[in-house]
């Protein structure tokens, strides 16, 4: 019963965002976890690399694309179907912030974050469920991961007041969309990181941000990637509409 149990042989994904940070950590779990794994992103080279990089240990395929704008989702989306008639799981990962003081925050910051965070993510689901519903069955759920953040339920002060609430906005469709696709067999669920150190965090002070999480440490590239792989694979077939943080501790703290 339990030999295979998180393995995901035979399974087709894509990740967004697939090749930095949080990105990357769910790409290579996923491929190193036998799933045929694409990865976009917006810089063309960068995907390109990590794909070839991430080819030692199986399938990864580059589909470079920035994805917030609507035509470029249609084209990935065509991309994808023209490779493949099923898509087993679809994590939702791409995701920008902005930083400005309130009395100082402008529309750009607010149009950029929500469009790419939340209506981006929206948008590449919908184009997607045809295939997704076609991998799809009661005994192997299809599978739809949207990466928010505990930023969904902090209130405390990064002036990240677009961030926050595109990530609240993602944990609040994560349930909407697990209830409207239960009856297709699709699965949909919400992993909230805490402090990962990547490209987006490099600005903040580890050491103090350190103090706010009782593990005393950040999250590391295994920690991710155990997560993706679990709620990737049949050890979560009965789990769906969920918002998993993954902290250290720090919603507790």
């Amino acid at each position: 019963m339990i030999e295979g149990l998180f393995r995901l042989d035979g399974k087709v994904a894509l990740v967004t965002g697939g090749a930095k940070g949080i990105g990357a950590m769910i790409t290579q779990g996923l491929v190193e976890s036998g799933a045929k794994t694409y990865i976009s992103s917006r810089s063309a080279s960068a995907c390109e690399a990590f794909a070839q990089e991430m080819s030692q240990y199986g399938t990864c395929i580059a589909l470079p694309m920035d994805l917030s704008n609507l035509d470029n989702i249609e084209r990935l989306c065509q991309q994808i179907g023209e490779k493949e008639e099923k898509l087993d799981i679809l994590i939702n990962n791409s995701g920008v912030s902005w930083g400005a003081k309130l009395g100082e925050f402008p529309e750009k910051g607010w149009d950029k974050v929500m469009d790419l965070n939340v209506k981006s993510l929206f948008f590449l689901t919908q184009g997607l469920l045809p295939m997704i519903k076609a991998a799809s069955s009661p005994e192997s759920p299809g599978r739809i991961i949207n990466i928010s953040s505990v930023a969904a339920r902090i209130a405390g002060g990064l002036d990240a007041f677009s961030y926050n609430a595109s990530k609240a906005a993602v944990e609040n469709l994560t349930k909407v969309l697990a209830n409207k696709l239960a009856k297709d067999h699709v699965l949909v669920n919400a992993i909230a990181p805490g402090f990962f150190p990547t490209k987006m965090t490099s600005h903040f002070d580890e050491k103090e941000l350190i103090k706010h999480i009782p593990l005393n440490r950040t999250g590391n590239p295994t920690d991710m990637a155990g997560l993706a792989i679990f709620l990737c694979s049949k050890a979560s077939n009965f789990m769906t509409g969920t918002y998993i943080p993954i902290d250290g501790g720090q919603l507790i703290a």
